[in-house]
């Protein structure tokens, strides 16, 4: 069993319940939304990490990652009182075809908690909606989702959280021989754009009335009681899609697998497979290897969640039961994009007035960052340092082409002296991070905690909850990738 240091080893089991209690939630909906099932248990269990912020969150006691009940749950080898493990079926399109039936592959969700938060376990064995799957997940993808779910939380971006991960010996089949893993997740619901599909493709409108009025009530409550509340509801969905995309780019983050059935209702980031953050900028980046076409390449998701989106329109439309409202609730999606891409875009540069330049500055400056083939990150913490100390060599240095970029910079610092510079520089060093979770930085993490070692894990769980800080003495891990990041491959394997 590989060796924690932030994680001991359980010790007995206290009196006070791990959880309070359970809601009925989603399981309410009946047996036509999902089937009731138990995980599968694995054998020897052990902590792989844990998260205290989604601990609170959930309302579990103090030292929960000390019990050895809590090991057992999370691994999905013991079922807490009241609680009624399931796996939901849903339909979708998948790199866009349509792909019919999914459904919950490798996922048990094992109740709602009653602060409202769903929590499921990832990797806990078949289901009925396995479809030939092992039901399992493996420590490394398992890890990478854990990191990145907590980074990106930290960034600010709307995700779904990870609680913790378990590991086990038991050996999984991929590529090649893995060990397996359990992750525990965390979110107000896992309901995606494939549930609506799933009954709208087979004609089952009761369901998919009763679907989206919990929902509406649910979640989206302001949409009750409007002369059609399933075109609000669309509008609503379109429009927390429209932010989180805005967010996605402004920060650099490709999702890679971006299907209808990995489009979260409530506009969070879901299921983390092939992800990435840029390295080098290149608008059309693809982080899935399996991605041959390039579907999901960085530039183009935007739009695909547009498209995703008029999938969910075509699968309300039977409620809604007129196009045009169905369209009209679409609309707002591309302005409601630009104007919040373009507000994250000026609090990267600083610059806390719109101004009718700003849309040429920005194009301006992705063209230069393009061409050069910057480093996007590092890019834009040099130059929130240049604001604030004053230095412009260190982020200079990373072009090629300095004439074109100094032409850039003068015309940025043109705009910049019209606010206050102080007031500018700490904004941008809250805006533009040091520490993300780098494919290289998140194998290395992977690397050592398949030799028993999780300090790597450790440390970079750590920076990453903190990403707008320095951590002086840790500058490597916010430094340009080693040239054998760029041979990394990242796939649907998981």
């Amino acid at each position: 069993m590989p060796a924690s240091t932030v994680c001991p080893p359980p010790a007995t089991t206290p009196a006070q319940p791990l959880l309070a209690g359970w809601h009925d939630g989603f399981a309410a909906l009946g047996p036509a939304f999902h089937t009731e099932l138990r995980p599968t248990p694995l054998p020897a269990p052990y902590w792989v990490g844990t998260s205290a912020d989604v601990g609170t969150l959930l309302g579990l006691p103090v030292g929960w990652p000390q019990r050895d009940d809590a090991l057992q749950v999370f691994t999905g080898n013991v079922l807490l009182p009241g609680s009624r493990p399931l796996a939901s079926v849903y339909s979708g399109h998948q790199f866009g075809v349509w792909a019919g039936q999914l459904g919950d592959g490798r996922a048990i969700l094992l109740g709602e908690t009653a602060g409202g938060q769903e929590v499921q376990l990832k990797g806990c064995g078949r289901t009925p909606y396995s479809r030939m799957g092992d039901g399992r997940a493996v420590l490394r993808s398992s890890i990478r989702e854990f990191l990145c779910s907590e980074a990106m939380a930290a960034l600010g971006v709307a995700t779904t959280r990870a609680l913790c991960i378990t590991g086990s010996p038991q050996s999984v089949a991929r590529e090649e021989l893995e060990t397996a893993a359990v992750v525990t997740r965390v979110a107000p619901s896992f309901i995606r754009f494939g549930h609506f599909e799933h009954f709208a493709a087979r004609g089952q409108e009761a369901e998919l009335r009763q679907l989206a009025d919990y929902v509406i009530a649910r979640y989206y409550p302001q949409c009750s009681g409007t002369s059609n509340p399933y075109a609000q509801l669309l509008q609503a969905v379109s429009e927390r899609t429209a932010a989180l995309l805005a967010h996605w780019q402004a920060v650099g983050f490709c999702h890679g697998v971006m299907n209808t059935d990995n489009m979260s209702i409530l506009g969070l980031t879901i299921d983390y497979g092939p992800f990435q953050f840029l390295d080098a900028f290149d608008p059309g980046h693809i982080c899935n290897h399996s991605d041959h076409l390039g579907r999901y390449a960085f530039n183009r998701q935007p739009g695909v969640a547009y498209w995703n989106l008029l999938c969910l329109a075509k699968a309300l439309l039977p409620l809604i039961r007129d196009v045009e409202q169905a369209q009209a609730a679409l609309d707002s999606y591309e302005p409601l994009f630009v104007e919040q891409f373009m507000a994250r875009m000026r609090a990267k540069l600083g610059l806390r007035q719109a101004r009718a330049s700003d849309e040429t500055l920005v194009d301006s400056l992705q063209q230069l960052l393009a061409k050069n083939r910057v480093d996007y990150t590092i890019f834009w913490r040099r130059l929130s340092r240049a604001v604030a100390d004053g230095k412009d060599e260190p982020v200079r240095d990373l072009f090629a082409d300095r004439a074109a970029f100094d032409a850039w910079l003068l015309q940025y610092k043109e705009l910049l002296a019209l606010d206050d510079k102080a007031i500018a520089a700490d904004l941008m060093l809250k805006t533009n991070p040091c520490f993300v979770l780098r494919n290289h930085l998140a194998e290395q993490a992977i690397r050592a905690a398949k030799l028993g070692d999780l300090s790597v894990l450790q440390t970079l769980q750590r920076l990453l909850a903190r990403p707008f800080d320095e951590h002086p003495g840790f500058e490597a891990y916010a430094d340009f990738p080693p040239d054998w990041a760029s041979s990394l491959s990242i796939s649907c394997s998981s």
